[in-house]
């Protein structure tokens, strides 16, 4: 099989790229691992600049039909104080929010977007096993799919297959990785008629976090925990999970944690973050968590895997037309989203040492930075959140 773009990973950046690049009349094959894009406690907020991008597609309106929740502050609770950490309110765009939305929702969404054009392939279940290379160039990827061996050449491959990214350990690069000094356990609790919408709010309290996200039919919360803890606390048992929601979300506690009784009902997400001194080789791109894996501080990684795919586009559409890609173009690139991503993660990391390392230290009182109590750093700080260091403009 041939085609112009391969793109590995069936993702939110992967799905974009491939929907951008199939309008353009490229032909474009997505190969997912999975069988569907149905996962568990992954990431599903959409911020600004990705809701823009799909209002310039002529989707935002159809996609917004579909169950979703806004969220235009988030708010840190210590206790006997609700502050306000970041608001989006006064950003200056159609879309001042954040939207919370099944990932799943979304990919189905544009998946069948993409399917209109008759350029557009996708292959489920497809596991990349291989790198095509002639003379250091990579000339495409061979996969297994149903127990049969496949080929697939294009002139460009595109890696976006998360942060355990299979193409990347293919290549033999290695990131550059910090340890954020905190884990996080998901888990999931019922959510009634009468409870009160708060969007998402981070709980403190005593030496413990808890991050509560408000969704459609449940309550998403985030048990965070120290670096290197899980396994003590799991040798507390269950019911030390249920001590936490009793003392920082007690109106989700008593009877809604009886579903909460093992340790395979509660997702565990070792947070790290690292990148790549370079993305890409001669034929090959690597974009989102697969070179780059955010923390989950602010919620961010979609909305930066989407401008990667937007980059992609960008600098991209062109050469795949001509039938020639050079390093010069996969690189540029890089020189567009390398400052943003680092900027971002260098925030996240003065987050996590100032606010989050404080609130896991039993004792210790959580306070805001001076500076995060001016107005205009706090519009600030929400502007860098959502559209980065300089947001990539969608082309027409």
């Amino acid at each position: 099989m041939k085609t112009d773009c391969c793109i590995v990973g069936g993702g939110p950046a992967g799905v974009i790229l491939s929907l951008l690049l199939a309008r353009q009349g490229i032909d474009v094959t997505l190969l997912e691992k999975q069988r569907d894009f149905d996962r568990d406690f992954r990431g599903d907020t959409l911020h600004p600049p990705t809701l823009e991008l799909l209002d310039h597609l002529g989707l935002a309106t159809e996609l917004l039909q579909h169950p979703h929740s806004k969220l235009d502050h988030l708010a840190l609770q210590t206790p006997g104080h609700t502050i306000e950490v970041v608001s989006f309110r006064n950003l200056k765009t159609q879309f001042p929010f954040v939207v919370m939305i099944p990932q799943a929702t979304v990919l189905d969404f544009l998946i069948q977007k993409a399917r209109a054009y008759p350029n557009f392939h996708l292959e489920l279940g497809a596991n990349v096993q291989e790198l095509i290379q002639t003379d250091g160039v990579v000339q495409g990827v061979k996969y297994r799919q149903a127990g049969q061996s496949h080929e697939i050449t294009a002139l460009l491959t595109v890696a976006a297959d998360g942060r355990f990214s299979q193409v990347r350990q293919l290549l033999g690069l290695q990131p550059l990785v910090s340890s954020p000094p905190m884990d996080v356990l998901w888990f999931r609790v019922p959510r009634l008629a009468g409870d009160e919408a708060i969007g998402v709010e981070i709980r403190t309290g005593g030496g413990k976090m808890l991050v509560v996200l408000e969704r459609l039919d449940h309550w998403q919360l985030g048990l965070t925990i120290p670096k290197g803890s899980y396994q003590a606390l799991r040798h507390q048992g269950i019911r030390a999970v249920h001590d936490v929601v009793n003392q920082l979300a007690p109106e989700l506690a008593g009877a809604r944690l009886k579903d909460l009784q093992n340790w395979s009902d509660i997702a565990f997400l070792a947070v790290e973050s690292s990148y790549l001194k370079q993305w890409y080789v001669p034929g090959l791109v690597l974009i989102g968590d697969a070179a780059h894996v955010m923390s989950p501080v602010a919620g961010v990684g979609i909305n930066y895997a989407i401008q990667d795919a937007m980059a992609c586009a960008k600098y991209l559409t062109q050469p795949l037309k001509s039938g020639q890609i050079t390093t010069q173009d996969l690189g540029a690139i890089q020189k567009q989203r390398f400052l943003p991503v680092r900027l971002i993660q260098t925030l996240q990391a003065v987050i996590q040492k100032q606010i989050i390392s404080p609130a896991l230290q039993p004792g210790q009182s959580v306070r805001l930075p001076l500076l995060l109590k001016l107005p205009l750093v706090k519009q600030l700080l929400a502007h860098v959140l959502s559209y980065g260091l300089w947001p990539v403009q969608p082309e027409n």
